[in-house]
């Protein structure tokens, strides 16, 4: 059986390799978890300057509402209503793709692309 002629040797491992791992799975792991926070902030960010937005116009009672938030069912439903609305505008297309040949005349610039990196003709 092949999987029982397979073997690993421990022994080619050594500091640097260990080492190199264990930075590299740390700096993955470190920088997902960054991004986790930096993500879970933006609306936080955008709650922030609305609500700073708001009382600069001289809605208060607005901005102190937790009606800013839209949940995720209402979001759903705006996109697939958008996504509705926008597909409804385009008509329908056959999906066919014809390719007509054309006999072309001879023509300069169809012959450029022979003298284009031509490389064997200066090797004599």
């Amino acid at each position: 059986m092949i999987l029982n002629s397979i073997s690993f040797d421990f022994s080619a491992i050594d500091e640097f390799g260990i080492t190199l791992a264990v930075v590299g799975y740390l700096t993955v792991f470190i920088t997902l978890v960054v991004m986790y926070n930096i993500y879970s902030l933006i609306p936080k960010i955008i709650d922030f300057f609305v609500r700073q937005k708001l009382r600069k116009q001289g809605k208060f009672k607005a901005a102190e509402k937790d009606n800013l938030y839209i949940s995720g069912e209402v979001s759903a439903a705006i996109a697939m209503a958008l996504n509705l609305y926008f597909g409804e505008i385009h008509d329908e297309e056959s999906n066919v793709l014809t390719f007509k040949e054309k006999n072309r005349d001879y023509s300069p610039w169809n012959s450029k692309i022979y003298s284009v990196n031509d490389y064997y003709k200066f090797r004599g």
